[in-house]
């Protein structure tokens, strides 16, 4: 499924315009960014998590080379499945 998906089968199911669904999905997702940009947790119970992980800078090597590298630290959007999702699924 991808987001085209998503807003066609939220049309649907709410019985609203794609124009209208295509702002209420727009405007979930945003709100999901802004939290975890935010270093706050977007928790959906039932669904599950998403939180902001930081790595931290961290030695590699260049595998064609050998040569060692530092990697940048940055910040990854973690997600953690609820109970019900995971229970869906299995």
């Amino acid at each position: 499924m991808n987001k085209g998906d998503l807003i066609s089968k939220v049309a649907e199911s709410a019985d609203i315009t794609k124009a209208q669904a295509t702002d209420a999905v727009n405007a979930v997702f945003n709100s999901i960014r802004d939290a975890v940009k935010s270093d706050d947790k977007a928790a959906f119970v039932g669904f599950g998590t998403f939180s902001l992980a930081h790595r931290p800078e961290r030695q590699g090597r260049n595998p064609r080379t050998g040569e060692s590298i530092t990697i940048q630290a940055k910040n990854n959007v973690k997600f953690k499945a609820g109970k019900e999702l995971t229970e869906a699924v299995n």
